[in-house]
């Protein structure tokens, strides 16, 4: 069934520095990339693994309290991070009050602005940009050999594929709105005491987060430097959802590497005196795992065994990274 093994795609493909996995939730999406993580660090690769999803478990597999901290070292060269929205939000909002005061010289934000600026936040997708551009910081900053995104679910992760093309839309409509604001410009330099007010300012900084957005988006559709591994289980639906998704991100040209199984049961216990349910469990996912075969043909990397207890803590990671990479 493996036709290349995982760790050898490393091998082989040793400028693919972003490292993504992708699934419906609850598949083993954090569990292996805090695996992929310890084991490149433990090849003396620096390593910043870190999550996209706003229900993000790292801490609680690390067994630390990485929430909202930063990047923070857990091992020699490996570090972890969650990125706290919540408080991304507030400074967006802080960030914007502050560009209002110095683009139109006001001391005070008009309550009609300020009521925008509060009800902006609690827009549904509000946390997901929050995050994305945080993880925008994350990669235009650099400094590591290899950066691990721990991916939301697969609905939410095209939310991310798309978000360069929202992005585009949106700055387009505001520059439009930017020709519309004339009348603001004329009392802002009165307040200014007739000083000129700068016109390019407001479209330098939206100019500013394209190319910050485009930066990082364009990381997901670079065959040469991102490897994204589907992560799915010998059941029918996560068969058929995975399928459905693969072709999703096949619309955005993202580089599928291949896929890995998880939770595969022990194949010694097939012959033991076992409970029935559990002989029943081993024959369906025996097909399915043939049909995994024939429908993926040949792009599975690795096969990975049901663990005796959930993986938390560094040792059951070392644990999962040896079962991953052999």
């Amino acid at each position: 069934m493996i036709d290349i093994p995982l760790a050898d795609i490393f091998e082989k493909y040793p400028d693919r520095r972003y490292i993504m996995f992708g699934g419906k939730g609850g598949l083993g999406k954090t569990t292996f990339s805090a695996a992929t993580a310890y084991y490149l660090a433990k090849k003396g690769k620096k390593v910043l693994v870190f999550s996209v999803d706003p229900q993000a478990s790292l801490t609680d597999i690390f067994e630390r309290d990485i929430f909202g901290k930063g990047p923070t070292e857990i091992i020699p060269n490996l570090y972890a991070q969650e990125i706290d929205a919540d408080r991304r939000v507030k400074e967006y909002q802080e960030e914007i009050r502050q560009k209002i005061f110095d683009m139109y010289g006001m001391n005070k934000i008009p309550e009609e602005i300020e009521s925008y600026i509060q009800a902006a936040a609690a827009e549904p997708a509000m946390e997901e940009s929050a995050i994305f551009d945080e993880v925008v910081d994350i990669v235009v900053k650099g400094g590591y050999d290899y950066y691990i995104y721990d991916l939301v679910p697969l609905g939410h992760a095209l939310y991310y594929l798309s978000m360069a093309s929202v992005y585009d839309a949106w700055i387009d409509k505001i520059t439009g709105l930017r020709e519309q604001m004339r009348e603001y410009d004329q009392v802002a330099a009165v307040m200014r005491r007739e000083k000129e007010l700068d016109e390019d300012a407001i479209l330098k900084e939206l100019l500013y987060i394209k190319e910050r957005i485009h930066k990082s988006s364009s990381i997901l559709t670079d065959k040469e430097k991102t490897a994204f591994f589907f992560v799915l289980t010998a059941e029918e639906m996560i068969i058929k959802d995975t399928l459905k998704a693969a072709e999703l991100f096949a619309k955005f040209d993202v580089p599928l590497s291949g896929y890995i199984i998880n939770r595969v049961l022990p194949s010694d216990l097939k012959g033991k005196n076992i409970p029935e349910y559990l002989k029943n469990r081993l024959a369906m996912e025996e097909h399915y795992l043939r049909v995994i075969d024939t429908t993926f043909d040949k792009q599975i990397l690795a096969s990975v065994p049901e663990m005796e207890r959930d993986v938390t803590g560094l040792a059951m990671i070392e644990k999962m990274a040896k079962a991953m990479f052999g």
